[in-house]
């Protein structure tokens, strides 16, 4: 694969003049994979003047042509499958066993979308249930919002790009992307292709840069509804100058996993190793802290150490890679200043840290202070803490001591211990004899507290996108 160029895309004009370029590097290697062109205020401005005017076209395309153009960017990316896996791999540092999947998930997304198109419901309502509405009845329909700003993470630049532009464009809207300054390779790839299947040029927008050219965006009244999947404090910033327009957040976690004393340890152990450590622990659903039952501690940390040892860390463009590397050396850095300091404030390292550029060994770490980083924070790393419970009520309530509110991980096989933590679980999402790390794209997703506003997934996210019109028949009947 050659050097790739990500362009800003604007009224249907891929900009590329004379302005000088800036090198995207892969974190694995630091080396460079590729350039961009950053978007001037001037072209956010164009982008957000031609997305303005064009929202009444796009919203008078067909359900049914919508649905197609999707269609058509599910079966082209099916084709494209390892193209898009390895650019993933290379221009963000995940290891190549996940970048298939999230192409493999992306492509399913798009799919959805394509069906939600079809499925933009209202309903009737008898207006005979007052006595002043007894010939009168009312008719609801979803109609687009007009203009979506789609701000986008590096850690899965493909699949949540698609969980925006997706239900956007089958809502009938028309989108401006925004993706994370690290991944801008892979987003104008996505562009690429939704073009070639079809889509009006006058329904998508791309613009590169920093946060500067987001909080343009976000600020702007031509902007009706600002989708951001990112950090708490970029999300905090967006509520405050979003102003009166929609605002879905999709932010952060520090999520808890409970293994109760009934459950199957070995399973329990397997499943938090795998879904703690994949893209490097860079999810915001990621296992980060595991409460364990003091009855089965010594057998749970031993299998949970036995299966992250086989993990093999490195070059993410290898196959044989579990584990590639965090986005950059700097995060890196802090991650490991994190481990430390939650070592020299007692915490026992079970196993890993080793540190190599952006490379970090899976790090298992036993009983770390609650007041740690690592507990109390997001990490976004390969790093979690396991730490002992006596009583589930000890540690539901542990769990809850967070900020973070996205999604938990309960096993047990106890119907009555499901229950109370499904019912006393402060999340948006409850997995039972899975971890937190679990999510299917055509389910809601997203949490409460300071993990966000508003739920993905296509069906969810269409109706997001879309606002509620009625109209009322009054003596018709």
């Amino acid at each position: 694969m050659g050097m790739r160029k990500a362009r800003p895309f604007v009224n249907g004009v891929w900009i590329d003049d004379d302005r000088e370029p800036i090198p995207v590097l892969g974190p694995y290697k630091n080396e460079q994979v590729g350039v961009q062109v950053t978007a001037n205020k001037a072209e956010v401005d164009q982008a957000l003047a031609a997305a303005g005017s064009n929202k009444k076209q796009i919203a008078a395309l067909s359900q049914a042509f919508r649905a197609k153009v999707l269609y058509r960017a599910a079966a082209l990316l099916e084709e494209r499958r390892e193209e898009f896996a390895n650019l993933i791999a290379k221009e963000v540092g995940k290891a190549l066993k996940n970048t298939r999947d999230e192409v493999a998930r992306s492509i399913e997304t798009l799919q959805l979308s394509a069906e939600e198109a079809k499925r933009l419901f209202g309903e009737t309502i008898p207006g005979g249930a007052s006595e002043r509405g007894a010939s009168s009845m009312a008719l609801t329909f979803r109609v687009p919002v007009g203009v979506v700003a789609a701000i986008t993470p590096f850690n899965a630049p493909l699949n949540l790009i698609c969980h925006k532009i997706g239900p956007s464009f089958a809502a009938g809207n028309v989108t401006i992307l925004k993706p994370a300054p690290q991944a801008p390779l892979i987003a104008a790839a996505l562009v690429e292709l939704l073009l070639e299947a079809g889509m009006p040029t006058q329904a998508i927008h791309m613009i590169l840069g920093e946060k500067e050219i987001g909080e343009q965006l976000v600020q702007d009244d031509r902007v009706n509804l600002v989708s951001f999947t990112g950090g708490v404090p970029g999300g905090r910033q967006i509520s405050k100058t979003a102003g009166m327009k929609k605002v879905l957040l999709e932010l952060g976690g520090n999520a808890g996993t409970i293994v109760h004393k009934d459950a199957n340890v070995e399973r329990a152990a397997a499943i938090c190793a795998k879904t703690a450590f994949s893209n490097s622990g860079q999810s915001c659903i990621s296992v980060q802290r595991i409460y364990v039952h003091e009855q089965i501690l010594k057998t749970f940390v031993a299998e949970l150490k036995e299966r992250t040892a086989v993990l093999i860390v490195g070059n993410p463009e290898e196959e044989r890679t579990d584990v590639g590397c965090v986005v950059n050396r700097q995060t890196a850095e802090r991650i490991r200043n994190w481990i430390d300091e939650a070592v020299a404030e007692g915490a026992e390292l079970i196993h890993g840290g080793n540190a190599n550029g952006a490379s970090i060994e899976p790090v298992i770490l036993l009983r770390p202070k609650k007041q740690s980083k690592v507990v109390c924070q997001e990490v976004f790393g390969p790093v979690v803490s396991v730490l002992p419970y006596h009583d589930l009520d000890g540690a539901i309530k542990e769990v809850n001591e967070s900020e973070f509110g996205l999604q938990a991980g309960i096993f047990s096989n106890s119907l009555e211990v499901i229950r109370k933590a499904a019912k006393e679980l402060e999340v948006g999402g409850v997995v039972v004899n899975g971890s937190s790390n679990f999510r299917l794209d055509h389910w809601p997703y997203g949490g409460i507290k300071n993990s966000g506003i508003g739920r993905e997934g296509p069906r969810f996210a269409a109706e997001e996108m879309t606002e509620m019109k009625m109209v009322v028949l009054q003596d018709l009947l």
